[in-house]
């Protein structure tokens, strides 16, 4: 598991929510779900999802569900602006599921988060399966099977330090010369 403070942008929530699609959408009032295929993209504030297929429902407590279905050529996308607006979460799978109630993204099949700082990868995360909790700023990865992007199937997480934790270290290696060991003694 791997903990990041990146909470996502918070007005999103407050934003109007837009569905495109190449192909027809079915809008099902009566249900509140809608369906959309053909190169769907979802945009709501920051928040941009992008896939081959979507499903969306609306929870009887106001709450959304969406599936966003990609295929391993092409892979369903999100992105997201974090608040404070320098960091963007990005992230790559076949399927997609987000959960506004639990405030949760699940990525499954060849799933990559990344993380960036101005623009610049910070973290690169990959697995067969990555869970996002944003409420606990968390995530979960599994391995899975080999795929053409990870042929060993492991979890690969490549952690980059703050800025501001490595120009501090920087300094103070910087502000503290060397010196002998007190604790070795003189050998003979």
């Amino acid at each position: 598991m791997v903990a990041w403070s990146a909470a996502a942008e918070r007005s999103d929530r407050t934003k109007p929510l837009t569905m495109e699609a190449d192909r027809p959408c079915t809008v099902d009032l009566v249900r509140q779900v809608s369906i959309c295929s053909g190169n769907v993209v979802i945009a709501q504030g920051t928040l941009v999802i992008r896939a081959d297929r979507v499903e969306l429902r609306e929870l009887p407590d106001g709450y959304r569900t969406a599936t966003a279905i990609g295929t391993a050529a092409k892979p369903a996308t999100y992105r997201q602006r974090r608040d404070g607006g320098e960091e963007e979460l990005e992230g790559s799978a076949e399927r997609i599921e987000y959960d506004a109630r639990t405030d949760t993204l699940r990525f499954t099949g060849n799933a990559q988060v990344r993380r960036l700082r101005g623009g610049q990868p910070a973290e690169d995360i990959q697995g067969s399966v990555i869970v996002w909790d944003n409420a606990a700023e968390l995530f979960s990865v599994q391995g899975g099977a080999a795929t053409p992007s990870n042929p060993s199937g492991r979890v690969r997480a490549v952690l980059s330090p703050r800025a501001e934790a490595a120009s501090a270290a920087g300094s103070a290696a910087a502000a503290t010369p060397l010196q002998p060991s007190t604790l070795l003694g003189e050998r003979r």
